[in-house]
């Protein structure tokens, strides 16, 4: 399908009645963000003349800096099904441009962009298949969430047990509406969990839609009276909410990390992805679990990855590689959550594998024993390490990191360690509800 022109955006605005258009980018935590015009202003949007204060959006500018241009991306024009269909609202998503015409440093969509041109330049382009979780929990009486699961139904569960099955469905009908195919939706392991998966595309079609999925989810959710949270631990003693990602690269037309000689069907340049992924790892933790409570999931006994490991043949290490072949041979990256900017988790990942690839950064021998059933002598005798433990550890991982760095630039970089170690010193310095049960009685 030919990506949308300018002119096609007018054509369809005029056509499916639009009155209202959202203009859509993220900070650099992943937080949507918008700015609704009337679609009289619609030409001078796609003008890249819309103006806003860059300084009032977190991890941006300074105030004396602060004007900045949405320029919009057409290819991502969609209306919202749920909205009247006589003065219907549409979307999109925007590049921002400093006020002398070029792309800002800081803009997370831009820092995905720098990473897929790379890629480009050596050849490759990148495909992304994300699996995201996501929690239903009930209102309080007013009206603020709670972590009160909406049913007690687990993985593959369905009605009366699944209780979410409808405000799911919903979802799915929406998310077709504007352009996704969806290839499953299920009922996850925790009670109140879910799951719905979208076929891959393109890295930064993909974000993309990450960023519409959380929007359409919490939207649909609110609708039948739920809020949905993808927080990655939102809930002591059950399982967190993952994202993992699939990824692959294909060079000219074909997949790269299919070879029908080797072993497993696996290429150089697929394990030489893999090598970079590991490499950088600890780094990418830091991005791909950007907060306090990502690493409440990151822990063993809930089937999350904790160790730097990789297999093709079961899902405890933190990189797998699914059993099909062909156009379909990938990598799956298993630490991702989905609280988490898509758009720099992307960059950072794709950055990573392709330094393994430039410098065949050959990975260790794949461990294809359960790792949670391993003890850590065992663990260390084959060289498996584990992620940071923190947001404090994954904050020093990424500093020590050049790669990766890079891969954000410097005013992202800067802006985001910045703030995550405020974030920590926020989260250190209070007093936490299990520490008065724990030590108040005692002392």
């Amino acid at each position: 399908m030919a990506a949308l022109t300018n002119e096609d955006v007018r054509k369809l605005a005029k056509e499916q009645g639009v009155k209202f258009v959202r203009l859509q980018f993220t900070d650099i935590f992943g937080v949507l963000k918008n700015v609704a015009i009337t679609v009289e202003q619609l030409d001078k949007a796609l003008a890249g003349e819309l103006m806003f204060d860059g300084s009032s959006i977190e991890g941006f500018v300074r105030i004396e800096e602060s004007d900045m241009y949405l320029r919009p991306d057409p290819a991502t024009f969609a209306t919202f099904p749920w909205r009247p269909r006589d003065s219907s609202v549409g979307r999109l998503i925007c590049d921002i441009y400093n006020s002398d015409g070029t792309p800002f440093s800081g803009d997370p969509r831009n820092v995905l962009r720098r990473a897929i041109k790379e890629a480009e330049e050596m050849g490759y382009s990148m495909n992304v298949g994300p699996e995201l979780e996501f929690f239903l929990f009930h209102l309080d009486n007013d009206g603020r969430p709670t972590t009160v699961t909406q049913d007690k139904a687990g993985y593959f569960d369905l009605a009366p047990i699944d209780l979410g099955e409808n405000a799911r469905r919903d979802m799915v009908l929406i998310m077709e509406d504007m352009g996704f195919e969806i290839e499953a939706s299920h009922h996850e392991v925790a009670p109140g969990q879910h799951e719905i998966d979208f076929k891959y595309s393109d890295a930064l079609s993909t974000a993309d839609k990450i960023v519409t999925f959380k929007y359409i989810v919490r939207t649909t959710a609110q609708r039948h009276g739920l809020h949905a949270s993808f927080m990655p631990k939102p809930v002591f003693g059950i399982a967190g909410s993952g994202m993992h990602m699939n990824q692959s690269l294909t060079r000219n037309g074909e997949n790269a990390f299919y070879d029908p000689s080797a072993k497993d069907g696996l290429s150089e340049d697929c394990l030489y992805y893999v090598g970079g992924l590991l490499k950088h790892a600890s780094a990418i933790t830091a991005i791909a679990n950007q907060s306090v409570n990502s690493y409440k999931r990151l822990v063993s006994g809930y089937e999350a990855p904790v160790y730097v490991a990789w297999s093709a043949q079961n899902r405890s290490p933190l990189i797998r590689i699914p059993a099909k072949r062909g156009l379909s041979t990938r990598v799956e990256l298993r630490s991702p959550d989905p609280a988490c900017n898509p758009y720099l988790a992307l960059a950072v990942s794709l950055k990573a594998g392709l330094d393994g690839i430039k410098n065949k950064i050959t990975p260790p021998a794949p461990c294809n024993r359960n790792i949670y059933e391993m003890t850590s002598r065992e663990r260390a005798q084959i060289g498996i390490g584990n992620l940071p433990g923190s947001l404090y550890e994954a904050m020093q991982e990424l500093e020590k990191d050049t790669v990766i760095r890079e891969a954000l630039g410097e005013h992202v970089f800067n802006r985001y360690l910045e703030a995550k170690r405020i974030e920590w010193d926020r989260y250190r310095s209070q007093v936490h509800p299990w520490e008065l049960e724990e030590y108040l009685p005692k002392f």
